[in-house]
């Protein structure tokens, strides 16, 4: 995951004009483009490495929900650990050198591994939670939910109402003796 402030030289609360112009920075300097004729290959690959680094680390910080992520993922990491599986990671083996095209989330657990210090806790990770349940999907999902609940507890009250209205001062009971006596009047007769 690293650092994405620390290798853009960046405080955390930096503005996206800063985060910008700090990659922009780190790319002239690290380009593979800039170094490609360099006899020394560990500096092509040290600069191609740090270039990446850039590159994801801008992917995630110029966009505000990958950011608000990031931070959430920080802050809860110096509580939890770490998820090995929900990482930043880079994909740039299989995009080139892009400006962080082709990278993203590589999914990840509801659940937290337990720590390592052999503890019986599970922590669970809030921040998929949170993003989970602020999708549209989700959202759209609960708002039919409690339109139908509503209308279920509209057309309950109401039946109750009409049934009153039409039955005032009778129990349930007595209405059914009243239809029953009825029927076996007009079955006598």
């Amino acid at each position: 995951m690293g650092d994405h402030y620390g290798t853009l030289g960046l405080r955390s609360d930096a503005t996206k004009a800063e985060v910008k112009a700090a990659f922009r920075r780190c790319a002239l300097r690290d380009h593979p483009d800039r170094h490609a004729q360099s006899g020394d290959a560990g500096a092509r690959t040290d600069a191609a490495r740090r270039f990446r680094q850039a590159s994801d680390a801008y992917h995630v910080l110029s966009d505000d929900r990958r950011r608000a992520e990031y931070d959430l993922r920080i802050r809860s990491s110096s509580s939890y650990g770490r998820t090995s599986s929900s990482t930043w990671a880079s994909s740039s083996a299989s995009s080139g050198y892009g400006y962080g095209y082709g990278h993203g989330h590589s999914g990840g657990s509801w659940r937290r591994p337990p720590p390592g210090r052999g503890g019986a806790s599970v922590g669970y990770d809030w921040g998929l939670l949170l993003k989970a349940v602020t999708r549209r999907r989700f959202l759209l999902n609960l708002g039919f939910a409690s339109i139908l609940l509503s209308g279920a507890a509209f057309l309950d009250g109401s039946i109750l109402e009409l049934w009153n209205l039409n039955n005032s001062g009778k129990s349930f009971e007595e209405a059914m003796e009243s239809i029953e006596k009825v029927k076996t009047g007009k079955g006598n007769g």
